[in-house]
Parts: structure tokens; C-alpha cells; sequence
């Protein structure tokens, strides 16, 4: 596989990498992976409320327009 950046995002993994003392592949490996995990759980805290509380629609709602 192939990752194609505009310079500014291979400057953007440059510095990450930096900070994080690796190489760009293991930067750009770690952010996909992390970006999993908040997705991941987000969904499963989204599912969880949906289960117990009631209304949650609603409170779900309102919580993504104020993040928007």
C-alpha cells in the first residue's frame, strides 16, 4: 500500500514521528490505531447508553451538535 500526502500532511507525520521518537510508518501505523480505538469506543459508549438510558436519542443528539 501506498500513502499519498500533500506536503503539509507528510510535515504534519514528520512531527509526530519526531515527538514520538519513530519513523513515519510506525507514526502513521500508531495514529490509525488510535483513531480506531476512539472510534471503536466511542460506538460502544453510544450502544451501551442507547441500551440503559432512556431518552438517550435525544441527549445523543444535542451531544453531537455541541461537538460540531
Amino acid at each position: 500500500m501506498t500513502l499519498r500526502l500533500t506536503p503539509e500532511q507528510d510535515r504534519a507525520l514528520t512531527l509526530l514521528a519526531g515527538a514520538q521518537g519513530s519513523s513515519k510508518h510506525e507514526a502513521a501505523v500508531r495514529a490509525i490505531v488510535a483513531a480506531a480505538n476512539r472510534l471503536l469506543a466511542d460506538d460502544a459508549v453510544a450502544q451501551l447508553a442507547r441500551d440503559v438510558i432512556p431518552g438517550h436519542a435525544d441527549l445523543e443528539s444535542r451531544i453531537r451538535r455541541a461537538r460540531g
